[in-house]
């Protein structure tokens, strides 16, 4: 069962002590993507512990590091475009000296183009954030793309 943290407002939220294989760092409401995505990968064998971010600012820096220091693999998510709320964790992470070492962070943002008007699960499966896209792209990340291919696949077909 993946592990989720959600954020707490205005107190300092939980920590993730155990080590796991990914942690899925959402915001908004890409955490529903990324709670689907965290039970695929665990049927594949892949820990995982989301964490609802909840807010881009401030930056819950604290479950961030401590996230950063218990995964070997961080991917952040978002419905947004590039240079928002991934950006701010990679440059936390960059400050703190966390991107020098073994931690691989992926950042999954909207793609840098024009994406047709269309149903919201149309609009995610084009721009990659469906939680096939995650799964595969975790995985991926694990050095595991021959597993990630099947989520590949689903995505293209639209299914899970």
């Amino acid at each position: 069962m993946p592990r989720y943290l959600p954020r707490s407002i205005g107190r300092q939220g939980p920590r993730a002590p155990r080590r796991e294989n990914v942690c899925l760092l959402a915001y908004g409401s890409s955490v529903n993507e990324a709670l689907a995505a965290a039970e695929m990968l665990e049927r594949d064998g892949v820990s995982v512990t989301v964490i609802d971010a909840r807010f881009c600012k401030p930056l819950y820096t604290t479950l961030i590091l401590s996230a950063a220091k218990e995964h070997p693999v961080m991917i952040s998510i978002e419905e947004g475009s590039m240079g928002r709320f991934a950006a701010h964790v990679m440059q936390f992470l960059a400050l703190e000296g966390l991107l020098d070492g073994g931690l691989k962070f992926r950042p999954m943002t909207l793609p840098d183009r024009y994406i047709e008007h269309g149903a919201f699960r149309d609009q995610l499966a084009i721009a990659g954030l469906t939680a096939q896209h995650i799964a595969s792209t975790a995985l991926t990340t694990l050095g595991r793309a021959k597993d990630a291919a099947k989520f590949s696949l689903s995505a293209l077909s639209g299914g899970a």
